[in-house]
């Protein structure tokens, strides 16, 4: 799993490498490092840590080790990658017929975000629509790429995938 910790160490030389080190001691992998010195609390700077561990045990221990070291642990929990796809819909649309989409595309693919923007009607019935998703898998992203192209089609809506 990956997670990513915000850490407050004391303003001292070798505080930074001694909130790394342990890391390396559960057989974890440093991801990225951020050190700011502009944060300071209680003469504590911000470390912000991602790294990836294979077990929760071994993030139990890092955590144990971590306090025994007085590092103090601001927030820490699991980072997880997103895809992200936009759409552009050319038709006759309206609101009702995005959020209507986006209910059944909710059903067969998980979506953790959407945006939603489309344009006012002019002197024609046709409209775009702006359709941004993320999803926390590729499989996910191509059952929706099938959900919303079989609907356009059955709709006679233009649809274009990665504007």
């Amino acid at each position: 799993m990956i997670v990513n910790a915000e850490l407050f160490v004391k303003d001292l030389p070798g505080q930074l490498v001694g909130s790394i080190e342990p890391i390396s001691l559960v057989d974890g992998n440093i991801m990225g490092v951020m050190h700011d010195r502009e944060r300071i609390v209680n003469h504590r700077i911000c470390v912000n840590i991602t790294f990836e561990v294979e077990e929760q045990r071994q993030l139990e221990e890092l955590m144990r080790i971590w306090k025994s070291k007085d590092i103090i642990i601001s927030k820490i929990g699991s980072v997880y990658q997103t895809y992200t796809m936009d759409y552009l819909l050319i038709g006759d649309i309206d609101a009702p017929y995005i959020e209507g989409l986006i209910n059944k595309a909710s059903s067969i693919a998980k979506l953790d975000a959407v945006d939603v923007r489309y344009s006012s009607k002019g002197k024609s019935s046709r409209r775009t629509g702006m359709i941004s998703v993320k999803t926390r898998s590729e499989e996910d992203l191509d059952r929706l790429d099938e959900f919303l192209d079989a609907e356009c089609r059955k709709s006679d809506i233009t649809y274009v995938r990665g504007v």
